[in-house]
């Protein structure tokens, strides 16, 4: 039975607890800057590079021919570097790079103002005030 109850108390530790709540909101937050890179910022990119997905762009590597997409140069067996998945990954690391700066940033400042705040002035401690008390005491 100790097997168990160590397992179990390892897994209410609040460091694997704060772990697992990080990883799901990890999850979620991933969720929201894909959403935020492939439905707003790279349908820009895309209009400025006149209307082609970033993910289209490739290079044949064997000269067989000129293909107009990915899948019509896979299908007739060319060899093909997809170079634009690649910049879309990098893409990707950059935003949600800045985005986790950016929300790091604001947290910081949060923490700063918190501990900024003045502490409230301290009475005397309880061993002053009995040696005050014992003094005024002595003096009667």
């Amino acid at each position: 039975m100790g097997f168990f109850s160590d397992f179990k108390s390892f897994l209410m530790k609040g460091d694997i607890v704060a772990l697992a709540t990080a990883v799901i909101v990890g999850g979620a937050f991933s969720k929201i800057v894909g959403s935020l890179v492939a439905d707003v910022i790279m349908p820009v990119i895309g209009l400025l590079l006149g209307g082609r997905n970033v993910n289209d762009l490739f290079l044949v590597l064997d000269g067989s021919g000129t293909y107009e997409t990915i899948a019509a140069a896979k299908e007739a067996g060319a060899a093909i570097m997809t170079w634009g998945n690649f910049v879309q990954a990098i893409i990707d690391f950059v935003i949600i790079g800045f985005v986790i700066y950016m929300l790091l940033k604001g947290y910081e400042k949060t923490k700063k103002k918190e501990e900024a705040a003045p502490a409230a002035p301290k009475g005397p401690s309880q061993e002053e005030l009995l040696i005050e008390i014992r003094d005024e005491l002595r003096k009667k």
